[in-house]
């Protein structure tokens, strides 16, 4: 067979985005060394725990304003903001730390090196980045192997999942009849060429998207078995799926569900789970004490913007389906839902001035940090529903309640990757993510999630 395109995946790519971030950082730093008279960050055996202190700065901060975000990274006029305030946040607090920094310079044309040292090597690795890697020569070419019936949704749900992932075609599995439907979104190949398909299309995996391995044709199944002990890449859609998006494909589960619900073994570790009890109650009493300090400005906004009671207390669904209050700072007018309850959507009328500022800085979540402490919450998991939103959802929505089986979160895996929800089908791409994070939670993601937060915060992104 042909030799396949080069392909990175999407760890590969975060992981070469990250070492050359820090290689490009280095060499210019040395360069301005040699080249000018920017002596204020020396790169010597004597000075090594300087350049430590500032790849953690680099690393850290870059993860925060979403530096090592594929999409972002695809295109430089996104990613130019991100290096921006990756680097001014670098230098400031590099600057400001002691002990472990270099002493401030005199001169301060030192510190405009020492910006430009981290910038420009940055935009410049970064647009080398959206040239050459991130461009159709390196995209993953992928083919479908399955029923025609399947392939549209399929196609639907792959397309914008992956920048750098392409479906080039697909082959119909199910065993040729006169009157088969036909799908004319991609193109379709026949099956009895599918050795030459491969070659001539440089494919590099293909995926099954089969609901039933019996359909599958006998003469396509040979070939399969025989393109899987060569050593290719054969994968199940489902799967593919939840590797590149990060989510459950609920709408793909059929009566084998059982086989998709792996659940993570920290659901049982009791370190983990004591851990997890650890962090809630610390983060919890850390909050409160920065809700104390901010409570008079709430006030007084309160005041002028809402007109109303400060606090808001509505019950929701939480471990186990076991109802609960939560506790809120108040954001819309009152009365909102005096004709029965609604969807609070993007622009929704019903939210105060005042209350819009609490919601884009999450600051109206904070009184839920009295739920976390009562153990009605943690501080990361699924967001908890209202009852009269979960019994209409868990009619219409496959496996809606399996999200009640770890305690609901005040951020959580679907909070920094979709938006808000606001129908239906916003809270089925929201069940998919809680499912993956019920199904892969860790020390690590939930590190991920509490990274990914502060950029919600920061970019005034909650709503």
């Amino acid at each position: 067979m042909a030799k396949k395109n080069i392909h990175f995946e999407i760890s590969e790519r975060k992981v070469l985005l990250r070492i050359f971030d820090l290689i490009s950082v280095g060499v210019a730093l040395y360069g301005f060394n040699y080249f000018t008279d920017f002596d204020y960050f020396k790169i010597d055996e004597y000075n090594w725990h300087w350049l430590i202190l500032l790849i953690i700065y680099i690393i850290g901060f870059g993860t925060i304003f979403e530096l090592y975000d594929l999409k972002k990274s695809s295109r430089i006029e996104s990613i130019t903001s991100s290096i921006l305030l990756t680097t001014s946040t670098t230098v400031l607090v590099y600057l400001l730390t002691p002990f472990f920094t270099p002493t401030l310079p005199e001169n301060r044309i030192q510190i405009l090196y020492f910006f430009l040292a981290i910038l420009l090597p940055l935009l410049i690795w970064r647009f080398a980045y959206i040239t050459l890697i991130s461009s159709p020569r390196f995209y993953k070419r992928a083919l479908l192997v399955g029923e025609i019936s399947n392939i549209e949704s399929i196609v639907g749900a792959f397309k914008n999942v992956d920048p750098n992932y392409q479906i080039i075609g697909f082959i119909n599995c199910e065993i040729s009849q006169e009157d088969n439907i036909k799908y004319k979104g991609i193109k379709e190949f026949d099956a009895s060429n599918i050795y030459d398909v491969l070659a001539k299309e440089h494919i590099s995996e293909i995926v099954i998207a089969s609901n039933n391995s019996e359909t599958i044709a006998p003469s396509i199944y040979v070939d399969l078995i025989t393109l899987l002990e060569r050593g290719f890449p054969i994968k199940e859609y489902t799967q593919v799926y939840e590797d590149m998006s990060y989510r459950v494909p609920v709408q793909f589960v059929g009566k084998d569900f059982y086989k998709y619900f792996p659940f993570s073994r920290n659901n049982k570790n009791k370190l983990y789970l004591t851990y997890r009890r650890i962090f809630d109650l610390v983060l919890s009493f850390i909050g409160l004490c920065f809700s104390v300090l901010i409570l008079p400005i709430l006030l007084i906004g309160n005041l002028i913007g809402n007109r109303g009671p400060l606090f808001y207390i509505q019950e929701r669904i939480g471990k186990n389906g076991k109802p609960f209050k939560i506790y809120k700072f108040r954001s819309m007018i009152i009365n909102a839902e005096k004709d029965g309850a609604v969807w609070a959507k993007k622009n929704d009328t019903r939210i105060t001035t005042f209350g819009r500022f609490l919601r884009t800085s999450r600051i109206d979540e904070l009184p839920q940090l009295i739920n976390i402490i009562k153990g009605d919450m943690s501080i990361i998991g699924p967001r908890p529903e209202r009852p009269v939103f979960v019994n209409e959802l868990s009619q219409v929505i496959p496996f809606y309640n399996t999200r009640h089986i770890v305690k609901p979160g005040l951020t959580g895996w679907a909070q920094v990757k979709s938006r808000y929800g606001s129908s239906i089908d916003d809270s089925m791409e929201k069940l998919q993510y809680d499912l993956f994070y019920i199904k892969h939670r860790s020390f690590l993601m939930d590190f991920n999630i509490i990274i990914k937060t502060l950029s919600t915060v920061i970019f005034f992104r909650g709503q």
